[in-house]
């Protein structure tokens, strides 16, 4: 694992004593909640039951919290019926483990409120902009997904892979490379597939059930973006915007804009391709995806707040959504500018 070593106390972790110190807590303790981050996706819900069903198997119990449910796309998977939303009374546990989340408010205020009484914390991540929160923070950013860390510590420790773990890896690394083809995408990630599909994943039904089965609401959204959208930056750049009207006019869930991004990211002229989104409390979210590693969209990110991975990144920004893009634009028109003139010089 390619991991960057975070600090505890004074103390230089080395990626041993974190492995080390998961495998004992999972030896050591009877009762385990998993979180992942709110507005989940694939990678999120997948390493959820693909750890959450291994520990089990292994006779621990365990425990699926997302602060907003299970996505209906993600619905076909197996286990997932276990995602539920924090109850109201407090969980007494032994561990709680953030999977695929940044930093710790991205868990959701319910759902961090209902683990609060839990002081054992491991943090299982592949984005570089996690600052290395919880007592052993596992941070891969050379990973391609979270998915994959958590196949790497299930054989690491020698836990039993039920079906549900399985098939939940193989979707969430899929649904986080672009089924492959994302640069991240490295050869222990077709090592990965290969070893899932020798032990029964069926990947023409999982790929079909990820990418072949949506809602009709889905390609009306999509239809609307393609309305909204603007190329900038002599067409280096392209963004389009979702407002509350038109969600409420086509009754928009917030797994329905999954992946669209990608169809403005695919044009042949464009470097980094922007979602902006108008959220119920007046929020704006930022989905941003880049073509070229020097146009780092999780260093833009994080100059407003937000953060992620070098060529995919987002941002809670505040609203009205026309100040956001002009204040978002103006940055990354600058961080295109700057690389056309290097090229030049």
């Amino acid at each position: 694992m390619r991991i960057r070593a975070p600090r505890r106390g004074s103390v230089l972790m080395e990626t041993e004593e974190l492995i080390a110190g998961i495998g004992r807590w999972i030896q050591e303790y009877d009762s385990f909640v998993l979180l992942s981050h709110v507005r989940p996706d694939g990678d999120a819900i997948g390493s959820q039951i693909a750890l959450g069903f291994a520990l089990e198997a292994a006779g621990k119990k365990v425990r699926l919290i997302n602060e907003d449910g299970l996505p209906g796309n993600l619905g076909f998977m197996s286990g997932s019926d276990r995602i539920e939303t924090p109850p109201a009374e407090p969980i007494e546990t032994d561990v709680v483990i953030a999977l695929d989340t940044a930093t710790q408010p991205r868990l959701g205020e319910r759902s961090l409120a209902a683990v609060a009484g839990c002081k054992r914390w491991i943090n299982i991540d592949h984005h570089k902009s996690n600052p290395g929160y919880g007592d052993f923070p596992l941070i891969d950013a050379g990973s391609p997904a979270t998915g994959q860390i958590v196949y790497r510590l299930i054989r690491e420790f020698d836990l039993p892979m039920p079906d549900e773990s399985r098939d939940a890896i193989y979707v969430a690394t899929s649904t986080d490379t672009g089924s492959f083809q994302y640069p991240s995408t490295n050869a222990e990630t077709y090592e990965m597939a290969a070893d899932l599909i020798r032990r029964g994943a069926d990947i023409g039904t999982l790929n079909s059930q990820t990418y072949n089965s949506h809602p009709l609401r889905r390609v009306s959204l999509m239809r609307a973006l393609l309305n909204t959208m603007e190329l900038v930056c002599d067409d280096r750049v392209a963004y389009w915007s979702l407002t509350r009207e038109v969600i409420d006019d086509l009754g928009i869930k917030p797994e329905d804009s999954e992946g669209l991004i990608d169809i403005i990211r695919g044009i042949d002229t464009v470097i980094v391709a922007i979602f902006f989104e108008e959220l119920a409390d007046g929020k704006i979210r930022v989905s941003m995806r880049s073509k070229d590693p020097r146009a780092d969209v999780c260093r833009i990110g994080m100059k407003f707040g937000g953060g992620g991975h070098s060529l995919a990144a987002g941002i809670r920004m505040p609203g009205p959504i026309s100040d956001a893009r002009a204040r978002l634009l103006s940055v990354v028109e600058e961080e295109i500018s700057k690389i056309e003139n290097e090229a030049t010089t």
